[in-house]
């Protein structure tokens, strides 16, 4: 019976974020523009990074691969979103769904990792600095790239296939993309443990990378405090305070989505992480990067001055 049914849904309809027809326009028009600040300040990041000379340093490698997760994930989900505020019917099909489920896997893991590796990358900085051309080799930084996004492949891969197993008797998710959580809640089956085994490799990317983070800054904020003039120790301090903040953010959001039993808070709740860490995130971290950077302040400027 099981099988039966999961043959019979070949769509999901997707919950979406209200059903108050008079927010709709409304919410379209904001993330509209959320979207469109989105795209304008990643392309623009890795555009100013590409045409910089100065900007060439693994630093603003790995920043300009930041802002290419960011752009992609945020992609995989805000489209689809915006057409659903403007369709009476939020359809979308089985393929498409555990699509836009392996993709935003994908992206939204390797994240985590992109921001791990921003953070050694900051340690190598400030705690060796002598060693940092020799430690941070291209070489190097390629293969810490490579690495996140097969790391990001990985998990998606992994958890995407235990959704594709399970059987589904209902077609509304109660969400407005295609989580993992929300699709569990759909099936004929026990999902228990495919729950168990999602919030283990949720646990292991979230608490090994954030881990990583926090020994990262507690060798860099030891280092710090060894510098003996103010000035060195601010200028210090400034290069980690934008990264320091996007990790904040990310790993604020992600953590209270997934590492809580499912049925610890309200849907609404779960739509306010959920579009914070999936919309507003990649839109605020070009801004982060940008506002508090010098040298990209100076980038952008040098870049205007030529077009202009």
């Amino acid at each position: 019976m099981a099988a039966e049914n999961h043959s019979v849904v070949t769509e999901f309809i997707l919950g979406g974020l209200t059903k108050r027809p008079e927010l709709q326009l409304p919410l379209f028009f904001l993330f509209l523009g959320i979207y469109s600040v989105t795209m304008t300040g990643n392309l623009g990041m890795i555009a100013l990074i590409c045409l910089n000379a100065q900007l060439h340093t693994p630093m603003y490698y790995f920043l300009s691969n930041l802002s290419l997760v960011d752009l992609c994930y945020s992609s995989v989900i805000t489209p689809k979103m915006l057409v659903n505020f403007v369709s009476e019917k939020n359809i979308i099909s089985y393929a498409a769904c555990m699509s836009q489920l392996y993709f935003f896997l994908v992206f939204v893991i390797a994240e985590c990792y992109m921001l791990t590796v921003m953070a050694y990358d900051r340690y190598v900085a400030i705690c060796s600095p002598l060693l940092y051309n020799v430690t941070m080799s291209h070489h190097v930084c390629s293969l810490l790239v490579a690495g996140v996004y097969v790391m990001g492949l990985i998990g998606s891969t992994i958890e995407t296939g235990l959704m594709l197993k399970l059987p589904y008797c209902k077609v509304l998710v109660s969400h407005y993309f295609c989580d993992i959580l929300p699709l569990m809640k759909l099936s004929c089956s026990s999902t228990h443990n495919i729950e168990v085994t999602v919030f283990f490799l949720a646990g292991f990317n979230i608490v090994v990378t954030s881990l990583t983070v926090l020994v990262s800054y507690a060798f860099i904020f030891s280092s710090i405090l060894h510098i003996s003039t103010t000035e060195g120790r601010a200028k210090a301090f400034s290069t980690c305070s934008s990264h320091l903040a996007a990790v904040g953010l990310f790993y604020g959001s992600t953590s209270f989505m997934y590492l809580k039993p499912s049925t610890d808070s309200s849907l609404a709740q779960e739509n306010v992480a959920s579009v914070f860490y999936t919309t507003v995130i990649p839109m605020l971290n070009p801004l982060i990067y940008s506002l508090r950077n010098k040298e990209v302040k100076a980038a952008m400027q040098k870049t205007l001055r030529k077009i202009f």
